[in-house]
């Protein structure tokens, strides 16, 4: 197929009309939509200006309820928090969060069989840490109760989130 000055009038006409390339392409017939688009731009049409997008709304973001522990259960990391929603999700907030109530387990995990989880049991509102070796039988997700936009339970927050400045301290002292 070669551009005849009639297709390549026909091509302009119909680029200038608003049709798009693979529309184009079906119009003329024997050409695929990127040989339009190429032919656009070796011909050096402008380019069309697209049509406004709708304006969103601003999205109101609830502030999660409080539990009975009277705060979140993310530990700070130098007076600041994580927050969690949308494009901003590791954003840091410069206000101090509050700090969690004491909550200490025994190191050695001891899950009653009534909290333990499995993958299938997981939702959105239990804490999905992993207990134990995955290929074992007797392995388990931890099952507590976890804040909103938190994976773990406030016990397992602490050992997951960490401030820098802490694992650094701490792998110094172990070297030294």
């Amino acid at each position: 197929m070669t551009w005849t000055t009639e297709r390549v009038d026909l091509l302009k006409k119909l680029w200038t009309d608003g049709l798009s390339a693979s529309q184009i392409a079906g119009e003329l017939g024997g050409v695929t939509r990127n040989a339009v688009i190429g032919k656009v731009h070796r011909l050096g049409l402008s380019g069309r200006a697209k049509a406004p997008a709708p304006v969103q709304k601003a999205r109101k973001i609830a502030k999660p309820a409080t539990g009975a522990s009277g705060g979140s259960s993310l530990p700070s990391k130098g007076g600041m928090m994580p927050q969690s929603h949308g494009a901003t999700a590791l954003k840091m907030e410069s206000a101090p969060a509050p700090a969690p109530a004491p909550q200490e387990r025994p190191v050695a995990e001891l899950v009653p069989l009534s909290q333990r989880a499995t993958i299938l049991t997981l939702n959105e509102r239990t804490c999905k840490w992993p207990i134990g070796d995955p290929t074992s039988d007797d392995f388990y997700f931890c099952g507590h109760s976890s804040d909103p936009g938190v994976p773990y339970c406030a016990y397992h927050c602490r050992i997951a989130y960490q401030p820098a400045t802490d694992r650094r301290r701490d792998r110094k002292a172990a070297a030294g």
